[in-house]
């Protein structure tokens, strides 16, 4: 009986170092390059224009609503001058902002991202201008 632990005992060793050096290779394989894990970001707000910044961003969160021939709210956010007259009331930054008193847009859903709402502060403090 002894002797067949001792058999047992025995034929495991070459397994727990087979296990041991898999472990300890496929470990090293780890690529933690701190420029792959955390990439730069990459928001651009140098140069925020409406035709390139904020007509995109509108396009892809309001305009599926405030948009085409019936607009929500009768807000068609597709023409520049209801743009400009909704940064000119407070309304567009206090909607995408979620400030209190505004109802939060897009409606019903997250807030946009960091960098999407950056440039339309950007924009809104240059006087949104039509560029």
């Amino acid at each position: 009986m002894i002797k067949e632990f001792k058999y047992r005992f025995l034929s495991v060793i070459p397994l727990l170092a087979v296990g041991l050096f898999l472990l300890l290779t496929c470990n090293s394989c780890y690529y933690n390059k701190a420029e792959i894990l955390y990439p730069p970001s990459t928001c651009d707000t140098a140069t925020v224009t409406y035709r390139v910044s904020i007509q995109p961003i509108l396009g892809a969160n309001c305009n599926p609503c405030h948009g085409g021939t019936l607009p929500a709210d009768g807000i068609d956010l597709t023409m520049y001058t209801v743009v400009k007259a909704q940064v000119d009331n407070g309304k567009l930054w206090g909607v995408v902002s979620h400030a209190p008193g505004y109802p939060s847009m897009p409606k019903n859903s997250d807030k946009l991202n960091d960098c999407n709402l950056n440039k339309i502060k950007l924009w809104i403090l240059a006087g949104a201008p039509n560029n």
